[in-house]
C-alpha cells in the first residue's frame, strides 16, 4: 500500500503539483489532497490508489516497499533512464 509520504515524495521527485498528479490520475483535487493527509490513502478506494500509483510510474517514480533492497521504510526512486 502507498503511504501519503511516497505519493508527495513521488510527485516531488517528477516536480509535479496536487492539481497536476489529480489530472493525470484522473482523480479530483480533494481526493489527492486527502490521499497526502494525515490519514494517507488508506481510506481511498483501492482503484484511487491504484490510479494515483499508474500515473507516478508512467511518469518515471518507482515505488519501493519497505525493505525491498535495503532495511527501512518504504521509498521512491526515479526509474533509471535509458
Amino acid at each position: 500500500m502507498l503511504t501519503a509520504e511516497q505519493i508527495k515524495a513521488g510527485r516531488a521527485l517528477v516536480d509535479w503539483s496536487q492539481p497536476r498528479l489529480a489530472e493525470a490520475a484522473g482523480l479530483s483535487m480533494p481526493t489527492i489532497r486527502r490521499m497526502e493527509g494525515p490519514l494517507g490513502p488508506g481510506r481511498s478506494t483501492a482503484a484511487n490508489v491504484e490510479a494515483v500509483r499508474r500515473a507516478l510510474e508512467n511518469a518515471g517514480v518507482v515505488f519501493m516497499e519497505a525493505g525491498e533492497t535495503k532495511p527501512g521504510g518504504p521509498g521512491v526512486r526515479l526509474k533509471a533512464s535509458g
